[in-house]
């Protein structure tokens, strides 16, 4: 590629160099220029002192004697001068003795002299006899014309100026010259030979080194240039197996090495393209693992990993019927059927792989079973592009989920109303605190060694204008998503300790109050000063007021739930984990949290007398206790067998519909006291 001349370094550096030289040689000659007036200053001074000097001793003697005819004699020899433009003898308080003026000179050049000199330079000396006494006798005053001094001074200003200017030019000439030979062409040599180098082999024509750069900046570059040329030629190679590679990485997952999102997009794009010429039906079927996070936390991350990877192994096991198979993400995989032509097709599909999760996973000596809940869309009837029908699919499996798990499920029309209504609920969810849409209801426990009410669990119950009645597993995780449950959770904490003041203030000052607390809350910075505040200002005695969290919410941050168990429990707070059992919490967690109480879930009270299992959890649940000097409380307690079952095992509390069902607090006040009166004890209730 040839150098445009316009753009060259060369010209550039010549304009750059010849301005800069014009410009200080400007600014030099300036300067000469402004010293040049001063001088010329000083010589108009110095000249009107000479020649007051000269005249002073006539000028005296004429003043002396008031000869008139003897000073007009000073005076003429005064003029003769070309500067003198006036003059003047004689005493300053009486008529002058001789004076004389004549015009100022008429002169081109005055107009940039008389601002800088001044048109005229009025001198006076003093007239005094000769000692002793040293008698004043008058003035003599001259004025001189400035112009014969500007001419000398304009000339020599100009000649400064031309020359100071002349000089800087002639420097930035040889200047330009050893920098254009000692760089700019140099730099034009390497520039012609790189224009020579082969893109695809860099490293077949090397730079030559320039004579006489071998070991300064150039040479150095020179040097630094090869070697970069010679590192190219050894990675052009590496470049095209890294573009093959991240090609692959864009278009298939990592871990298992299935298509990605990305690419079964675009194959599903085909399929669906041919499946509608051809008129014939797609099924998309969206697999999400249940509770496989859970897994991640019993195990460990690699173990997941692991799993994943036999899981995509076993799924490839229905490739010969399956048009594609894919990894969304996470813990979530799509199966394409094509050309099916009824739906049951894609329901036998989906029960084979829910019956292939069946048999555990063997993972060294462990047995992991998974299980999986599938959603399903249907081209045509579900959408007619790729994006519509993974959506649906990935909304009917999460909407499955929510319901119940290890199942399959179609996508219907519902399914968009029952996503909108949630929607619609999660925005009235903002406002039910503000519009009074809350309440709470409060459920007994009882304490089984003498069958007294020993405290009570605040439930949150929100009352819909519309909808009714909302279930708290609904907008509960709803509260937790948008962030609304902190405001939620401060109200149910201020009105809980302002209902247990009022009780305490009726006599029942041994009961205890249960808050729940998401996990949202138990992550707040603000909860422990929060609790704090509310145990002051309801002036509440130390464990009095029991918090409950959940196993899960635990688990997601060991540390830092730790930390704010510590807090609140410093604060004056009973802690207690709920629904302990249905998470996979260990024994050296456990330990380490500040924990009071372990509450038995209701789904292993239920069936603890039918079912092996649910009794074999429940006993190690109060063993467990024991052993860490916990207290237990069991929920959902509805009949006596599993009450006397319980209690056999050692367990310490009650709560269940066998005692009373959730109450509003003034049925609930009237619950203690009949339970008061019954039992004839002043300051406690029993059942």
């Amino acid at each position: 590629m040839k150098l445009d001349l316009k753009h060259s370094l060369s010209l550039k550096l010549l304009r750059v160099v010849l301005l800069a030289a014009l410009l200080v040689g400007v600014v030099l000659s300036c300067a000469q220029i402004i010293f040049d007036v001063y001088k010329t200053r000083q010589a108009v001074a110095n000249d009107a002192h000479r020649i007051l000097g000269m005249f002073r001793d006539p000028s005296t003697q004429a003043v002396y004697s008031l000869d008139r005819e003897m000073g007009m004699q000073v005076i003429e020899g005064l003029f003769q001068h070309e500067s003198v433009r006036f003059a003047a003898i004689g005493h300053p308080n009486e008529p002058m003795l001789a004076e004389r003026a004549r015009p100022l000179l008429d002169a081109s050049y005055r107009v940039l002299t008389d601002p800088l000199l001044g048109k005229e330079q009025t001198f006076t000396t003093q007239l005094v006899g000769k000692g002793p006494y040293s008698e004043y006798y008058g003035d003599l005053s001259i004025t001189l014309d400035t112009a014969p001094y500007g001419e000398q001074f304009v000339t020599n200003s100009v000649i400064i100026f031309v020359s100071g200017v002349l000089r800087a030019l002639a420097m930035s000439l040889v200047l330009y010259l050893v920098y254009h030979w000692l760089l700019t062409r140099p730099l034009s040599r390497i520039i012609d030979h790189l224009s020579t180098i082969n893109p695809d082999r860099p490293s077949e024509h090397k730079l030559p080194m320039l004579k006489g750069n071998e070991r300064n900046e150039l040479g150095l570059w020179i040097n630094t240039a090869n070697q970069l040329l010679a590192s190219i030629e050894r990675n052009t190679h590496l470049r095209h197996q890294a573009e093959s590679s991240l090609l692959r990485m864009a278009q298939y997952d990592f871990l298992t090495g299935l298509p990605n999102r990305q690419q079964l997009q675009q194959q599903l794009d085909q399929i669906l393209a041919d499946a509608g010429r051809l008129q014939r039906r797609v099924a998309v079927l969206c697999v999400g693992l249940d509770d496989f996070k859970g897994i991640n936390e019993q195990f460990s991350y690699q173990t997941g990993d692991q799993l994943l990877l036999a899981l995509a192994d076993r799924l490839r096991g229905h490739s010969g019927r399956l048009g594609a198979l894919a990894r969304l993400g996470g813990d979530q995989f799509a199966l394409i059927q094509a050309d099916i032509e009824q739906p049951y097709e894609a329901a036998e599909l989906a029960q084979l792989v829910l019956d292939d999760l069946e048999e555990p996973f063997s993972l060294g000596d462990q047995q992991v079973r998974l299980r999986a809940t599938i959603g399903i869309t249907l081209f045509p009837e579900d959408g007619e592009n790729t994006e519509k029908l993974l959506q649906k699919a990935e909304q009917t499996m999460t909407l499955a989920k929510s319901r119940s798990r290890n199942r399959y499920q179609f996508y219907i029309a519902s399914v968009d109303s029952e996503m909108r209504r949630r929607r619609e609920l999660e925005k009235d969810l903002r406002d039910a605190l503000a519009q009074n849409q809350l309440h709470l209801v409060y459920q007994p426990q009882i304490d089984y060694r003498d069958m007294r009410v020993v405290g009570v669990e605040a439930l949150l119950r929100w009352q819909h204008p519309q909808h009714g009645f909302v279930a708290p597993d609904l907008f509960i995780p709803l509260a937790e998503q948008n962030g609304s449950i902190i405001a939620i959770g401060e109200w149910v904490l201020d009105q809980s300790c302002r209902q247990l003041r009022e009780w305490h203030d009726m006599g029942f000052s041994d009961l205890r109050m249960a808050v729940n607390l998401s996990t949202v809350q138990l992550h707040h910075a603000e909860l422990p000063r929060m609790v704090n505040n509310l145990l002051q200002a309801y002036r509440l005695p130390p464990r009095s007021l029991e918090l409950e969290v959940t196993e899960t919410g635990l688990m997601e941050d060991i540390g830092t739930a730790a930390q704010h168990l510590l807090s609140l429990r410093r604060c004056g707070a009973l802690i207690a984990i709920d629904d302990f059992g249905t998470g996979y919490s260990s024994l050296s967690y456990l330990k380490s949290l500040p924990l009071d109480k372990i509450k038995i879930d209701k789904s292993f009270v239920q069936d603890v007398l039918d079912d092996d299992d649910d009794a074999t959890i429940v006993r190690a649940i109060i063993q467990l206790a024991r052993s860490l000097g916990m207290q237990v409380i069991a929920e959902g307690v509805e009949t006596r067998e599993q009450e006397s079952y319980i209690i056999a095992e050692g367990c310490n509390e009650g709560q269940g519909y066998l005692y009373s069902k959730p109450l509003a607090a003034r049925d609930l006040t009237l619950y203690l006291k009949q339970s008061r009166e019954q039992s004839g004890h002043p300051a406690a209730s029993q059942v």
